[in-house]
């Protein structure tokens, strides 16, 4: 029974819990930089200042690659790849759960996302892309074309939370999330949280 005990996920409802306990996951009037109005945000890094927390988000989200068998036989011979700085401690948590043997980032750099790391032609393992949220999937699908440009197969995509109006998959690679969230987004004109003068808190994305 303790063999089994350790294969477990925790269930999106538990997850949440973590977020909202870590203040990760807020409630309020939030607007983005395209404008869009609403009434939750996600500030991951909040879930991730804690050791313990970290852990156990990394390693739940890890335990979804490792049950897909062309993921698990190729361990550790796989590179993990965050688009962002955000999604770095994410990725070093899945890459020690893993025991991956490379770890990368990407960042935008005059409008093009690159790597950190001087990167050659075929230097990348097979690799995983993870990050801490997925909200459209740009930086998923930029980082998949970095990596493809430079000869690496991806294996796997996956987040903490994927909202629900973000792709499921990315080409033929399907985005794993330890939850689904479906956000609501406004106009100013519509927002019920204006209509309620609720205050503004303007967040950078």
């Amino acid at each position: 029974m303790a063999a089994t005990g350790v294969q477990l996920i925790p269930s999106p409802e538990e997850i949440m819990q973590i977020l909202k306990r870590t203040g990760a996951f807020r409630e309020g009037h939030f607007v983005y930089p395209n404008g869009k109005h609403t009434a939750h945000y996600f500030q991951m890094p909040l879930a991730f200042r804690y050791y313990d927390t970290a852990r156990v988000l990394a390693v739940a989200l890890s335990r979804k690659f490792r049950i897909e068998r062309d993921i698990a036989s190729q361990l550790p011979k796989v590179a993990i790849i965050s688009p962002s700085s955000g999604g770095i401690p994410v990725a070093f948590g899945v890459r020690d759960a893993l025991n991956a043997e490379q770890i990368y980032w990407a960042e935008q750099e005059t409008g093009k996302r690159t790597f950190r790391q001087y990167v050659n032609q075929g230097e990348i393992n097979p690799c995983i892309i993870v990050d801490d949220i997925i909200r459209s999937g740009n930086a998923i699908e930029e980082t998949v074309e970095l990596v493809r440009s430079l000869g690496s197969p991806i294996t796997g995509c996956g987040a903490i939370v994927r909202f629900a109006s973000a792709p499921n998959s990315i080409e033929d690679v399907q985005i794993k999330s330890l939850v689904e969230y479906d956000e609501q987004f406004y106009g100013s004109s519509d927002c019920p949280m204006c209509k309620q003068g609720v205050p503004e808190e303007h967040v950078r994305f």
